[in-house]
C-alpha cells in the first residue's frame, strides 16, 4: 500500500451522469451546496476519470483511469454515502494503490472533502476501465459493469453551456450535459439505467497541495 500522505497531482478529464433530471438542483442548491433534495428522491451518480499526467510522489498515473459510482439516500450534504471504486488494471499494484488513495479521498485533495460523508464501501475492483472523449462527448466503458456516454446539452453556439463557480471539481466551469441512452452500471446487485438524465464534464486539475 503507498502511504497516503505522499504529495499528488493529476490533469485530465472528467464526466458524470446521475439520475437527477437536467439540470440536477444539486449543483445550485438554494440553501447551502449539496442541500437541495435529488429529482428521484435518492441520488444515483457515476463518475468517470482519465488522467493525461499525474504522478503520486515518485509514481507516474500518466494515462490510467478510475471510475466512482455513489449513491445518497437523499440530499447529497446530508451523508450516508454507498460507494465502489473501480481502478485501472493496467497499473501495477502502486499505481492501483495511489488511485484508490486519491479517489477514495484517503490522500486529501477535493475528494478528500467528501470522505467523511460515505458511510458504506461496497469495494474496490481492478478493471479494464476505457475512457472516450470526442467534441463535446464524455463516454466510459468498463466490460460488463459500466457503459456510460454522456453529450452536451444541444445549444445554438458551438461551445456548450457551462456552469461556473457552482462545481467543485472544475469552479471555472463544468458543462451541462444528457445521459445517452443504454448507459448503465451494474454491479453488487444493483442496476442503475441513467439514460437520458443530468451529467456534466470538464477537466480537472487536481492535487493535495
Amino acid at each position: 500500500m503507498v502511504p497516503t500522505q505522499n504529495r499528488w497531482r493529476i490533469t485530465g478529464d472528467y464526466f458524470e451522469n446521475c439520475n437527477c433530471d437536467v439540470v440536477c438542483p444539486c449543483l445550485a442548491s438554494v440553501n447551502a451546496p449539496m442541500t437541495a433534495r435529488p429529482t428521484q428522491g435518492a441520488c444515483e451518480v457515476a463518475f468517470a476519470f482519465h488522467i493525461e499526467a499525474g504522478s503520486y510522489g515518485d509514481l507516474s498515473l500518466d494515462g490510467l483511469n478510475a471510475a466512482l459510482i455513489a449513491r445518497t439516500p437523499g440530499a447529497m450534504a446530508a451523508g450516508d454515502w454507498t460507494v465502489a471504486l473501480y481502478v485501472d488494471e493496467r497499473g501495477d499494484t502502486d499505481q492501483r494503490d495511489a488511485l484508490q488513495a486519491i479517489f477514495s479521498g484517503s490522500a486529501g485533495g477535493i475528494m478528500g472533502h467528501f470522505s467523511p460523508l460515505i458511510s458504506t464501501v461496497l469495494g474496490v475492483k481492478a478493471v479494464p476501465i476505457s475512457f472516450q472523449k470526442e467534441g463535446r462527448r464524455r463516454g466510459v466503458e468498463i466490460p460488463g459493469l459500466m457503459h456510460m456516454g454522456v453529450q452536451a446539452v444541444p445549444n445554438v453556439a458551438p461551445d456548450p453551456i457551462m456552469a461556473a463557480n457552482l462545481h467543485p471539481f472544475n469552479l471555472e466551469g463544468v458543462a451541462l450535459a444528457v445521459c445517452e441512452d443504454g448507459s448503465t452500471w451494474a454491479d453488487y446487485g444493483m442496476h442503475w439505467d441513467n439514460s437520458g438524465k443530468n451529467g456534466h464534464y470538464a477537466p480537472i486539475s487536481w492535487s493535495n497541495a
